[in-house]
């Protein structure tokens, strides 16, 4: 099975959606600020190496547990956010695409549909508590998790806007860095 591997954050989405996600639900659900304190010491934490990136997230996400009726929540999210979706993308998107990002699977599976990719791997976060429930869909554990999900497969095309990407961008015949709307062809 041919397929083209994408990052999502700053790839195919214009920022970073799980930030987006939490500034919006912050507007909504304004006592969420009771957990900023919490969310800066898990980040300082994870920046001199006390936490994992994991577990920083996984601290990050514990705001979801005051959003009431998550679903419709996540749907309005998307229908605000969804400009953000680069152009590039949307002319160039192909139903053997695979999204695979750090992001939460729960932020990101309500696009599969309206994209018509093959599927989206990304990080497995309960959607009422922020608890993960394995490892952050990060770096190497990319390729781990799609090695789990998919045995036969070819890589023609991979993106990312990140070196941090290179596992994934190895797989691929041709490899691209995306700025913008700008690609770039990336050799690994």
């Amino acid at each position: 099975m041919k397929v083209n591997l994408y990052d999502f954050d700053k790839t195919i989405y214009d920022g970073d959606s799980s930030t987006d996600f939490f500034f919006y639900s912050l507007m909504k659900y304004p006592k969420i600020i009771i957990l900023l304190p919490k969310i800066i010491v898990a980040a300082l934490g994870y920046v001199f190496h006390i936490i994992n990136k994991t577990k920083m997230k996984e601290m990050f996400f514990s705001f979801l547990k005051y959003v009431p009726d998550i679903d419709k929540h996540i749907e309005n999210f998307w229908n605000d956010h969804r400009i953000y979706l680069k152009d590039y993308y949307m002319e160039k998107k192909h139903d053997k695409d695979i999204i695979i990002s750090a992001s939460p699977e729960f932020l990101l599976n309500p696009l599969k549909k309206e994209l018509g990719v093959l599927d989206i791997i990304a990080s497995r976060v309960d959607k009422h508590t922020g608890e993960f429930k394995d490892l952050n869909c990060h770096g190497e554990t990319k390729v781990v998790r799609l090695n789990k999900k998919y045995k036969d497969y070819e890589v023609m095309e991979a993106y990312s806007d990140s070196k941090s990407d290179a596992p994934i961008l190895k797989l691929a015949k041709k490899q691209y860095l995306v700025k913008g709307e700008n690609l770039t062809i990336a050799h690994f």
